[in-house]
């Protein structure tokens, strides 16, 4: 029997947070290999596991995988969260592609320059109150089913889930106009392999402070 999954990557959410929600999800238990320093992640290197020299890695079921789409596509191919057929996997491709932009802005925040980070958190908010928030309560609206692809847990909705708890870091508000979305989320955040990893001592990261962005950039140098 092939042993738990091994994530390699930062003590952080970054590009690794949502192969980690998406195995949660999945009820697919995990080690993780925190890289705590550069000599860490030059040894990676050195080891030649990084077929692109960065992370994220996984190493599962046998294989060293890098690039987190196509992690992200095996885990989800694996554990019958990617559709039942191609249309369906089209839908949750084009779903998870607008998702991606928007979280991608997001993540963007942790190495905004102070000075421009007001400006980037406002594009944030209206780019999420009057594009993507939207998008999705329509999709949501127009076949009036409990999830957005085929009316069953995808891995889209996982990826949703993680986006709207992100905005709602932001500002709580943003949601108030989304009744679908927010009984998405409440439906979701239910499910029990959900509702245990958004509890307090699961593998989920927080937010970095200033502090820790500071200490990281210091030692990365990034």
């Amino acid at each position: 029997m092939a042993g738990k999954p091994v994530l390699h990557y930062f003590n952080a959410r970054g590009r690794m947070e949502c192969i980690r929600w998406l195995l949660a999800a999945a009820g697919v238990e995990f080690e993780e290999k925190l890289i705590e320093c550069p000599e860490d992640l030059e040894k990676l290197k050195k080891d030649g596991k990084l077929m692109f020299e960065q992370v994220p890695m996984v190493e599962i079921d046998g294989m060293i995988m890098v690039q987190t789409r196509a992690i992200l596509n095996y885990i989800a191919t694996k554990y019958d969260l990617y559709g039942k057929d191609m249309k369906e996997r089209a839908l949750i491709d084009m779903y998870t592609e607008g998702i991606a932009d928007l979280t991608e802005m997001i993540m963007q925040l942790v190495v905004c320059p102070p000075d421009q980070k007001e400006a980037k958190i406002a594009l944030i908010k209206d780019k999420t109150k009057n594009r993507y928030l939207p998008a999705f309560e329509k999709v949501l609206k127009s076949h009036g089913q409990d999830y957005l692809v085929g009316n069953r847990l995808t891995r889209v909705d996982i990826h949703l889930l993680e986006l709207l708890l992100y905005v709602e870091e932001i500002d709580s508000s943003l949601l108030a106009s989304f009744p679908l979305l927010k009984a998405l989320k409440s439906r979701l955040s239910s499910l029990p392999n959900v509702k245990k990893f958004l509890q307090p001592g699961s593998q989920r990261k927080p937010p970095l402070d200033a502090k820790q962005i500071e200490e990281a950039r210091k030692t990365f140098k990034f």
